[in-house]
C-alpha cells in the first residue's frame, strides 16, 4: 500500500505546484493589472486549497501509517533530529505543508472581505506566495522530482 500512496502523493504534488503558479499568475496579473475580481481568480484559489488539502490527506496517511522513515523517526526522536534526512520527513516537511495549507486557505478566504478588485487580489497574492515558498521549502529536492521514470 506504501508504494501505491506514494505515487499518488508524488503525482498529486505535480497538481499543487501547477495551481499554486495558476493562482499566483493570476493573483499578480490582478493586482499590478488592475484588473476586476472575476469567478475564475476565486476558483483558482479554492481549487489551490483543495489540492492542498488532499496532498495533507496523502501525506498524513503516509506519515502515521505506512512510512517507515517516519516510524523509525518517532521510534527514536532523539536519533532521528540528529539525522538530517530523518528530521525533514519527521518534523520539517510536515511543517512547511501544513503551513503551506494554511496560508492558501487565507489566500483563498481572505479575498472575500476585501470590497476592491485590487485589494483582494493583492491579499491573495501574498498569501498564495506565502504558500508556494512553504511547498518550495517542504519539497524534498534529494528525491527524484520523477519517481519511476528512469
Amino acid at each position: 500500500m506504501y508504494p501505491i500512496i506514494l505515487a499518488i502523493h508524488n503525482i498529486v504534488r505535480w497538481v499543487v505546484v501547477i495551481l499554486a503558479i495558476l493562482a499566483l499568475v493570476r493573483a499578480y496579473v490582478g493586482w499590478f493589472g488592475k484588473r476586476d475580481w472575476t469567478e475564475m481568480d476565486r476558483r483558482v484559489g479554492v481549487f489551490f486549497s483543495v489540492s492542498i488539502d488532499i496532498q495533507l490527506l496523502l501525506g498524513l496517511l503516509l506519515y502515521i501509517f505506512f512510512s517507515d522513515i517516519t516510524r523509525s523517526a518517532l521510534r527514536d526522536f532523539g536519533a532521528a533530529m540528529s539525522n538530517p534526512g530523518m528530521r525533514f520527513f519527521a518534523i520539517e516537511h510536515v511543517f512547511y505543508m501544513v503551513l503551506a495549507l494554511v496560508f492558501a486557505h487565507l489566500g483563498s478566504f481572505l479575498p472575500k472581505k476585501a470590497t476592491e478588485a485590487v485589494s483582494k487580489h493583492r491579499r491573495a497574492a501574498i498569501w498564495f506566495t506565502l504558500a508556494a515558498l512553504m511547498i518550495l521549502l517542504g519539497i524534498p529536492w534529494s528525491r527524484p522530482l520523477f519517481p519511476g521514470l528512469g
